[in-house]
This record gives C-alpha cells, sequence and structure tokens, in this order.
C-alpha cells in the first residue's frame, strides 16, 4: 500500500477525479466562459508563485555548469522533437492522428521545474545544477515552445500568428514570474514558511485549468472521438517514448564523461515534460475545442513519468553515502 502511494499520490488521484468530474458535469455556456476568466487569473497566480519560490542564489551556484545545461537542453528541445518525428509510424497507429499531434506538442515543451528538483534531491544528484537547468528551461519554453509547435505541428495558434501567441504567452505566463521574482524580495520568506499549503495553491491551479480544457473537449465529444483502443495505445506510447528518452540521456550523459552526481541532474531534468507550463501553454496555442485532445497525452505522460522517476530516484537512493572514500578508510 505505501509503494502505492508513491506511485499514486493525493495529486494524480485528484487529477483523475477532476477529469471525471469534467466528463460528466462539463462547464459550458457562460458558465464556460466564467471559468476561462477563472482559469487565466489561476495561471497567472501560479506562474507567479514559481517566480516567487525560486532563489535567485540557487540559479546563480549552478549556472557555470554549462556542458550540463546545454546536454539538458538538447535533450528537451532537440531530442525529444527528433524522436517524436521519428516515431510517427510507429506511434500514429497505435494513437491515431489527433493523439499523436498531442505527442509532438508534449514533445516541444519544456522541462519540469519542482519534480526535476525533487527527483535529482532524493537521489543525491546535483540539486544547484537542476535548479538552474529547469527553470532555465521553463523560462527558454516560452518562447521556444511555440517556435517548435509550429514546425512539429505547423500550427501557429489560435491567434494565427507565432508571434502573437509568443505575445500571450510571455503576457500570462513570463510577466507573472517575473513580477513573482522582483516580489520574492518582500514575500520570499512567507513563501518559505508556507510553501506546504502554498503548494496545494499551485496544484488547484493546474486541477482548474484541466478541468476547464476538459470541458470543453468533452462538450465537444472527446470520448467518442477517442476510441479506448486508442488510450492503451497512448498509455503504451507513452511508456515507449520515456523508456527512450532515460536510455538516451543517461547514454549521452556517460560518454560525456559526467560524474555519477551530474548524470543524475541530466537523467531527471532532461527526461521530464511540464504540466504545470504545457497546460496553460495549450489553452494560448490551440483552439479550445482541440485543447482537451492535445494535452491527454501530456497528463498521461506526466503520472507515468513520476512513478517510473520515484523508483529510479529511490534506486539511486540507496546507494552509499561516500564510496570513494573506502578504499582510503581500509
Amino acid at each position: 500500500m505505501a509503494k502505492l502511494r508513491l506511485l499514486f499520490d493525493n495529486f494524480t488521484l485528484a487529477l483523475l477525479a477532476v477529469v471525471a468530474i469534467a466528463t460528466l458535469f462539463p462547464c459550458e455556456g457562460q458558465v464556460a466562459v466564467f471559468f476561462e476568466w477563472l482559469t487565466a487569473a489561476a495561471i497567472a497566480l501560479l506562474f507567479f508563485m514559481h517566480g516567487a519560490k525560486l532563489s535567485r542564489e540557487a540559479i546563480i551556484a549552478g549556472a557555470g555548469h554549462w556542458r550540463l545545461h546545454l546536454l539538458v537542453f538538447a535533450c528537451t528541445f532537440v531530442m525529444f522533437p527528433l524522436l517524436g518525428l521519428a516515431l510517427k509510424p510507429v506511434l500514429t497507429p497505435m494513437v491515431g492522428t489527433e493523439l499523436y499531434l498531442g505527442m509532438l506538442y508534449l514533445c516541444a515543451l519544456p522541462a519540469t521545474v519542482q519534480s526535476a528538483i525533487a527527483f535529482t534531491s532524493l537521489a543525491r544528484g546535483n540539486v544547484p545544477a537542476a535548479i538552474c537547468s529547469a527553470a532555465a528551461s521553463s523560462l527558454i519554453g516560452i518562447f521556444l515552445t511555440p517556435l517548435l509547435v509550429l514546425l512539429l505541428m505547423g500550427v501557429e495558434g489560435e491567434s494565427g500568428s507565432t508571434l502573437d501567441s509568443i505575445g500571450k504567452i510571455v503576457l500570462q505566463l513570463l510577466v507573472p514570474f517575473i513580477a513573482g521574482q522582483i516580489a520574492r524580495r518582500w514575500i520570499g520568506a512567507w513563501v518559505t514558511r508556507n510553501k506546504t499549503w502554498l503548494k496545494t495553491v499551485d496544484q488547484s491551479s493546474i486541477l482548474l485549468v484541466v478541468y476547464t480544457a476538459f470541458s470543453g473537449a468533452v462538450v465537444d465529444g472527446l470520448w467518442q472521438i477517442v476510441p479506448l483502443g486508442h488510450l492503451l495505445g497512448l498509455t503504451v506510447a507513452c511508456c515507449l517514448l520515456l523508456a527512450i528518452v532515460l536510455w538516451l540521456t543517461s547514454v549521452l550523459a556517460k560518454i560525456m564523461g559526467f560524474n555519477l552526481e551530474d548524470r543524475i541532474t541530466i537523467l531527471f531534468a532532461g527526461s521530464k515534460k511540464s504540466l504545470a507550463t504545457g497546460v496553460p501553454m495549450a489553452q494560448v496555442l490551440f483552439a479550445t475545442s482541440a485543447v482537451g485532445m492535445i494535452i491527454l497525452p501530456l497528463m498521461l505522460f506526466h503520472q507515468i513519468q513520476l512513478m517510473v522517476c520515484t523508483v529510479l530516484a529511490q534506486r539511486y537512493a540507496r546507494r552509499p553515502e561516500v564510496p570513494v572514500e573506502s578504499p582510503a578508510a581500509q
């Protein structure tokens, strides 16, 4: 039971519950309009809190490890998209054309911040480098993800212009983040003291966005469009993609001569995709009716990566504390 609690945490169960509620009780009409406004406010609050929580000292401490950061960025923004394209002949028959587009969107997203740092810390990797890489990936993704979406999917955003989409994303995500960084000088200590319940605020914002997105998709017939076979195929596709990425990041880090702590950081920072960034971005980049289908692969991949990385991090954490000192001590 304890292992199941690690694999299926409260947020995962809440996410599943929100999808079920959106399926049974989707918001429509004026209620949907209200939820769209509420979602925009929740997204702004989410990224404001991200900015307020992120320590500039920790970022500066890990910023000098440029080879590690380049490899993480290459895995996130080059390897993932290339794999998404290369696997098209395999993935499309498994998941269908619409969900395959969601897989491509997943491949274009930046890395996570919180979970990449948490798993690196649990596995005793290079935490300052993980903080710097994950934070930089999230910020760079604000500009790079819309361009990758255009290249991979031929989608320019609901407004019809990639520059307009980037502008909207900057306004909705980057501006609140910068405001949070500025406000950190006054509220940083308060945020640190209250990080436990503020995590609930973060997760509630994501759940609200998911409910709004899935409500629109359900109203447009999401579950009639997606057959059960494609959902099962999507699970296999996400597992396949994650397995390949974990193997490649591990091999590349070893070939490039990184030590174990850095290889752990590269593994967890370079293999993850951000639900917290991906869901709000989808609201800007895609028509409302398409968002539910687009984020479905991301939601499933997010859960699978958490489950697999929990097991990997625990395995790394069980290694001897300082193995290099053992021969000298004898």
